[in-house]
């Protein structure tokens, strides 16, 4: 069993990519993409190591708790961590559940420089979204997706073509209001009416 450096994890939400889901963010980024919504997950420092056995479990727990359909993948950056999210991919697809995974990484990149573990976690992935985030080029139509360079892979028959766009997974954020009285916010909001 491999072990992960997590910057963080959601055991359900409905903003991370299609239907309710368990997030996983990764820590550790290489790409750095000048306004990116995670930065404090840049750094390639401890933050909380675990072991994927203790993960599988979490998302266990979370399938028979919260009826989670699947489980993405974010950072910081996944690919960095491949080798370790690989066995969750698989363990997840075990269990039924689908797997999305962003990467700043293009999936052309990835398939010519594959880095350890790229291609077994590729072979669990039912959608891709690839390519940096480029805040010049903001994305209004798609769910889930940052700017308009970025691509949406689907790598199995998990999802139909077509589901970014689809109004019943809009893009939005989730707030969270905790009993110490600190809040986290995740999600991909396209614009926000306050």
């Amino acid at each position: 069993m491999a072990k992960l450096n997590l910057a963080n994890w959601i055991d359900s939400t409905e903003v991370e990519g299609p239907g309710k889901r368990f997030a996983l963010w990764v820590q550790g980024c290489l790409l750095k993409c000048p306004e990116c919504c995670n930065p404090h997950m840049f750094d390639i420092a401890p933050r909380t190591i675990v072991e994927t056995r203790e993960v599988l479990t979490w998302i266990a727990n979370s399938k028979y708790e919260h009826s989670i359909k699947g489980v993405t993948f974010l950072g910081g950056e996944p690919m960095l961590q491949a080798r370790g999210l690989s066995e969750i991919a698989q363990g997840c697809k075990e269990m039924g559940l689908s797997v999305v995974v962003f990467s700043g990484y293009t999936l052309e990149y990835l398939r010519k420089n594959p880095l350890l573990g790229v291609s077994e976690l590729l072979e669990f992935t039912d959608i891709l979204v690839d390519g940096p985030f480029i805040s010049e080029k903001p994305e209004h139509n798609r769910n889930w997706v940052g700017s308009t360079n970025q691509h949406l892979h689907f790598l199995s028959n998990y999802y139909e073509k077509g589901i970014e766009f689809d109004k019943k997974y809009s893009n939005g954020i989730e707030l969270r209001i905790f009993e110490n009285g600190i809040m986290s916010t995740n999600g991909w909001p396209s614009s926000i009416d306050l």
